[in-house]
């Protein structure tokens, strides 16, 4: 079986962002980058499904700059077998990754794809099912569980109130939820080998994908800052502001 996992490099989550003087986006310059989160648990998951047998080969895939070969390279130090990179300098939506990932599942003949349910920088949740309704593939998404039993993968998902539990014929598109799993640090061997791994580089040109936007972004800005609160001194105090201040009740 070979499992494809997506990656999206993004601006660490312990840095805080800052949006440019002009408006046009976030500024990047300097900003420590790396794998985004949810991608690092689809990660995790992927080698530990190969780590049981199940699981000849792990892609790690990502789709950017030539930069973008960091967070590659961290993932075959975590245990994937080889990376492709999709070389682009501008901001592809969702639609052209999702077409460009099922470029690459077919290409490479894929039983399972991972990835993360979304990316903290955009936060859009759609790659995964787009790409499940591209490929016609059964899709378990937000899973917290996953457990390969007789050909199939049963996920376990994350939804309102509760879990759901799908039985998924492979190949299959999962994306993955904060209890799927804890995602391990790359050790220094392992580090090095990952030098020594393969990258492939190709263009969405070359996959035959338009990734030309259809999006424009008219502004961006940062969200306003809170007010600080005040102190009531009785409860009828604070009623009446929620009613004549607050408009809440």
């Amino acid at each position: 079986m070979k499992i494809l996992v997506a990656i999206k490099r993004v601006v660490d989550a312990n840095v805080k962002v800052r949006v440019k003087s002009d408006g046009t986006g976030v500024d990047l310059t300097n900003a420590k980058m790396a794998i985004n989160p949810f991608c690092e648990i689809a990660i995790e998951e992927a080698i530990r499904i190969k780590e049981s047998g199940a699981a000849d080969e792990v892609i790690a895939v990502s789709i950017g700059p030539q930069v973008s070969q960091e967070q590659i390279r961290t993932a075959l130090a975590l245990g994937a077998d080889r990376g492709i990179l999709v070389v682009t300098d501008q901001q592809v939506e969702p639609l052209a990754v999702a077409k460009i990932l099922k470029s690459v599942v077919e290409k490479e003949a894929i039983d399972l794809v991972i990835l993360g349910k979304q990316s903290i920088d955009t936060d859009n949740n759609q790659v995964g099912q787009m790409l499940a309704a591209l490929c016609n593939f059964p899709q378990g998404t937000f899973a917290c569980d996953a457990q390969l039993k007789d050909g199939k993968i049963e996920v376990t998902r994350e939804i309102d109130g509760g879990e759901q539990t799908v039985l998924l014929s492979l190949p299959a598109v999962i994306t993955t939820d904060l209890r799927l799993n804890e995602p391990r640090y790359a050790s220094l061997p392992n580090i090095m080998k990952a030098k020594k791994k393969p990258i492939d580089a190709t263009t969405a040109e070359e996959l035959g994908v338009d990734i030309s936007s259809k999006l424009q972004t008219l502004s961006v800005a940062a969200p306003a800052q809170r007010s600080a609160g005040i102190i009531v001194d009785s409860v009828a105090e604070l009623v009446n502001k929620l009613k004549t201040e607050a408009k809440v009740i």
